[in-house]
Order: C-alpha cells, then structure tokens, then sequence
C-alpha cells in the first residue's frame, strides 16, 4: 500500500470520527390527515410548537424554531464534534500525529507511526482504528436521537383514554390553563370526521372550514401530489374510537387544545385513471377492512369562536 493510499484512507477515517450526526428522514408520501401512505407531524402549536408533548417533532411548520427552545429535537449541525470539544481535539491530535508518521516516517516513529512494524503491525493498527471508528459513530449516532415522551417510548402503548369522559379517570390535565367542555369534544370529533371526508373527495373550499390556513396549504399540495401520481386515497367510515385532551391553554388571541385520538377508518388508495373492479384499481390499503390510527390533534381557534385543526403530530 503506497503513502499516498493510506494517507487517503486516514482522512477517510477521520472525516467520519469529526463529523456531525447524519439526521435519518423517514420516507415521504401522502401527509394526509392520518393514512397508510406517509405519516408526517407539522403545523403549529403557537408558543408550544417545538415542546415535547408525547408526539414526534414538528417537520413543517410556519412558527420559526428558536434553537435554545427546542428541548427534544436534534440541532442541526450538533453532534459529536461540537459536544465533546475534548475528546474531538484529542482525536484530532492522534490522527494529525498518524499523518506526520506517513509523511515523515524517519521523524522518530517508525513506519506506521505506532512502532509496529510490518505487515502484522500494519493489520493491528487498522483494525484498533476501525474499531475506534465505530464505537464513536454509535455514540454520537445515539446522541443525536429526538427524546421522547416516556409514556410513548419504544414499543409502549399510548394510554387509551375516553376524553369524553374527562380522561384519566375524570380529572382534568394537568398541563391545561383552559377549560374544555363537552361542546368542545364533540366539535373536535366533528372536525376529525369532516377533514377525512373533505380529504377523501379532494374539496378544499370544505377542508377550508375546518382548518388553517397554514394546514389547507399542507393539505393542498399533497393533493396535488396525488393527482400528479394519478392516485386518489380515500378514508371512508371514520370512527372515534377514544381521545383525550393532553393540554389546553389560552395565549391571548388564540386557545390551543391537543387530544390524542384513537380513531379508525376504511383507508385505501386508488388509481385515478381506473374503475372499481379493474385490474390494478387498488394501489394501497384494502376498502373492506379498517385500519386504526392513533395522532396528536392540535385545534386553535379565537376567543369565542370556532375549532380549526391547526396540527396533527405523529406518536
């Protein structure tokens, strides 16, 4: 192996010690209110947008993200460099010292720079970096994970509570500075069943009651995804199995409550250019048999007036 080859393979290594943390994006697809194609978490929550509430951060919204306020979102740009300057440094050294061992071999260490010698000496030294390599891409990889919500955690089951029953055996949440009625669960049960009709017939004038504007936006330009796709995705028969209200607050010029909702609905997706009963109508999901889903729905609304859903977040 030439000097020129193994210096190459040395910045190689060290380029993967000293970066940032790769962020993982999930797949795309249609960010519909709630289905089987792609799930997304966007919208805004006003104040409390970028909280951990139990649900997955927000990856669209128009509320601008203040860094030092996001308290379970993976910076961009953080990882294991920028919070282990020490070590990073240390690392830095060991590698710089390496390289001027290849360069400058008669400069006191020896061939490889760690006075082994020969082609023994040469395996042990890339396997000890190899192994290095990899445990501090582990490290850094768990670092930079989102935290989560105990009660979400892992494979642990969100809590299935009847909201209109005042959820959690009657009392109210403990997060909530706003009162929230009766009148208020069932418009939220209205709004849930009128956007996935709303959806499902690609209306907006409708979905235009019943949400935000910053939500309409989302709503329309993955509608017109499909319709570029050729594809339509209904969700047909909607059912409110359970829901509780997590929070609810009032901010001056607008009140926010978020429910989780355990829902359940005929989700399918079909081709827009074919009959039902032809070959291939059916892209995804199956219109016999429902499908459960269970989100976070945020409504907002002015003081005394109306619910619009203004985001749904993932759990």
């Amino acid at each position: 192996m030439t000097k020129l080859r193994k210096l190459a393979l040395a910045l190689l290594c060290a380029s993967i010690v000293l970066s940032p943390a790769l962020a993982e994006a999930r797949a795309g697809g249609s960010v519909r209110p709630g289905g089987s194609m792609g799930y997304s978490s966007q919208g805004s929550l006003g104040s409390r947008t970028y909280n951990n509430n139990g649900g997955q951060p927000m990856q669209r919204s128009i509320t601008p993200q203040n860094p030092s306020a996001a308290p379970y979102a993976a910076r961009p740009g953080f990882g294991f460099a920028q919070n282990h300057p020490f070590l990073t440094g240390l690392a830095g050294a060991f590698l710089g010292s390496w390289l001027g061992s290849l360069l400058f071999p008669h400069w006191g260490m020896g061939g490889m720079g760690f006075g082994f010698g020969g082609m023994i000496g040469s395996l042990f030294t890339w396997l000890i970096i190899i192994g290095l390599v990899a445990m501090l891409f582990r490290m850094f990889r768990r670092r930079g994970e989102p935290l989560t919500s105990p009660s979400y955690g892992g494979n642990q089951a969100a809590p299935d509570v009847d909201y209109r029953a005042g959820g959690y055996g009657g009392a109210a949440p403990s997060s909530s500075t706003l009162a929230v009625n009766q009148t208020d669960y069932a418009a939220f049960e209205a709004i849930l069943k009128a956007v996935q009709g709303a959806w499902s017939k690609g209306d907006l004038a409708r979905l235009r009651h019943y949400t935000t504007p910053e939500m309409l936006s989302y709503f329309a330009e993955e509608l017109a995804g499909n319709t570029s796709q050729g594809v339509e995705n209904h969700v047909d028969n909607v059912e409110l199995i359970k829901g509780d209200v997590r929070e609810a607050w009032d901010e001056g010029n607008l009140q926010y409550a978020t429910a989780l909702l355990h829902w359940r609905a005929n989700d399918y997706t079909t081709r827009a250019d074919a009959k039902p009963g032809e070959p291939g109508y059916i892209v995804e999901g199956d219109p016999q048999r429902p499908s459960e889903a269970q989100e976070l729905w945020t409504f907002a609304r002015s003081p005394g007036g109306h619910w619009l859903l203004s985001a749904i977040q993932q759990v």
